[in-house]
């Protein structure tokens, strides 16, 4: 064994059914360190810290895992805690019902003199711990009030809580905005300062490389790679991750002749989800040409999300006018919005986007059901037609059409749902962070696709939270901010500085 290291993972191999997840993988983390793991979804890194978790339990997979020179074998979660192993997960774990108190000292609220729950001593905790995070939060709120970013630093002050010796953030900055991003940062420097070591996965490259000691790069199941701090060079891991040289990770987006407006949004008012005491979109403005990919810029919080879900008739909007191809049209809920040529990619697509039960093809096929169906029995022959073609013109990769939804990537469940919106007789697509949680070469494909459909003379209206995005797919941008448009801008004029400062400025 080695020293230096406070946790070592030995040869560790997961097999689920048909497949390899993790091929002999070892791994060491040294003391007061921060390791990340870089790899594209599919590599096998967050099954590699599901074993470590305790998710997977001793027996499920070969191998030995070592802490402080200890053999451990964990037979669940709460195993792994005790060892000193806190998680925070990739997708938002939190009891929605509960407060916010209850979610972080979940499972150890202190007891009083008679063994009840000294709810006192509980929020106490829970606040001062969230002061850590330099986070203002009531602790008695339900959690089914706050964003998704909130939530996720309530998840990160429950790993906090329990005083871990080794820390595993997956994607924990997903679901944040850039200023809750930098919090988080500068928390990593103080808990590595403290003693604690952290293990970092993360697809947001300029992250791992702000905060790394070390970086491993996992592809296909295995480890490929290995860098130090000082010898960490951005090109070469990202060929080491996707196997191959990345010549360009943008398309160009140029030389498309756009044509006249497909898309108008007139006066638009959506009332707050959380508030009817205000609205989150207050007399909004915008409009798309044939073929123009229109970026939405602005603050994770701005109403951008709310704004397309209400044209799309998936929020109930409170005044406003839409136009399509220059006729008003009325859109009252998604069905509406589909039969007008709208499209949605949703922001959260594992609760909006997916029906986790169903295959590939059976999830594809949702939205035009009534098309191919006849006297309510849908026609087996006709929906394979059109499964086959987007299985394969979007290159999904998955071992059939009928694998199961879940077991796919992040970015191939997002080209499943795109398909989904494919299908129909679609003029306008809105995109909702649309490379959000999926790893570098699925996000050149998608991409790629983006740059296709504008091609064909698609509409698209992009959200994107990653200016270098934005900036790089889109041909003009609308910044809100407050609800409110703050500002445009067309692509010449347009630089990360100006969508920053404009959509702040506010």
């Amino acid at each position: 064994m080695n020293a230096k290291y406070i946790l070592e993972m030995r040869g560790i191999t997961k097999r689920f059914p048909g497949v390899v997840a993790l091929n002999d993988v070892s791994i060491g983390l040294e003391h007061g360190k921060i390791l990340s793991i870089c790899g594209e979804n599919g590599a096998g890194k967050s099954t590699l810290m599901k074993v470590l978790a305790g998710d997977y339990e001793h027996g499920s997979y070969d191998g030995e895992i070592y802490i402080d020179d200890k053999l451990q074998r964990f037979t669940s979660t709460g195993v792994a805690e005790r060892a000193g192993i806190a998680m925070i997960y990739q997708e938002i774990n939190v009891e929605l019902d509960l407060s916010v108190a209850e979610n972080i000292m979940l499972g150890i609220m202190p007891k009083n003199a008679i063994g009840l729950i000294d709810w006192k001593k509980t929020k106490e905790i829970a606040a001062t711990t969230l002061e850590k995070l330099k986070v203002t939060l009531d602790v008695d709120t339900t959690m089914r009030n706050l964003s998704a970013s909130v939530q996720q630093l309530v998840c990160i002050a429950r790993a906090l809580v329990r005083n871990p010796k080794i820390l595993i953030l997956d994607e924990p900055t997903s679901a944040l905005t850039e200023t809750e991003t930098e919090a988080l940062m500068l928390i990593l420097a103080d808990l590595k300062q403290s003693g604690i070591s952290c293990i970092y996965i993360s697809h947001k490259l300029d992250e791992v490389f702000k905060i790394s000691d070390r970086i491993i790069v996992m592809r296909d199941s295995n480890v490929v790679s290995s860098y130090l701090r000082e010898d960490i060079k951005p090109d070469s891991i990202i060929e080491d991750m996707i196997g191959r040289r990345m010549d360009s990770m943008y398309p160009s987006m140029s030389g498309r002749i756009m044509g006249n407006r497909v898309l108008e949004v007139k006066n638009f008012q959506v009332m707050h989800p959380s508030s009817k005491e205000k609205n989150i979109i207050e007399n909004v403005s915008f409009y798309v040409r044939k073929g123009e990919v229109l970026g939405l810029g602005g603050l994770v919080g701005s109403g951008r999300s709310e704004l397309l879900r209400a044209v799309f008739g998936a929020l109930p909007k409170t005044s406003g006018e839409v136009l399509v191809d220059g006729k008003h049209v009325s859109i009252t809920s998604p069905k509406e919005g589909i039969k007008c040529g709208l499209g949605l990619l949703t922001e959260e697509r594992k609760k909006d986007g997916v029906i986790s039960t169903m295959n590939i093809g059976e999830n594809m096929t949702l939205s035009i059901l009534k098309k191919i169906s006849q006297h309510t029995i849908i026609n087996k022959k006709n929906e394979q037609v059109r499964i086959d073609d987007y299985f394969e013109s979007l290159k999904i990769k998955a071992p059939s059409q009928k694998t199961n939804i879940m077991s796919l990537s992040g970015g191939n469940q997002q080209k499943v749902i795109l398909a989904k919106s494919l299908l129909t007789d679609m003029k306008v697509l809105f995109l909702d962070e649309p490379t959000r949680g999926i790893d570098i070469g699925a996000k050149s494909e998608i991409y790629k696709i983006i740059e296709t459909l504008a091609n064909k003379g698609l509409s698209i209206v992009m959200i994107s939270s990653e200016y270098p995005e934005l900036l790089a797919m889109c041909d003009r941008f609308v910044v809100i901010g407050n609800g409110r448009v703050v500002g445009e801008l067309t692509k010449e004029e347009a630089s990360e500085v100006k969508l920053i400062k404009m959509a702040s400025m506010v």
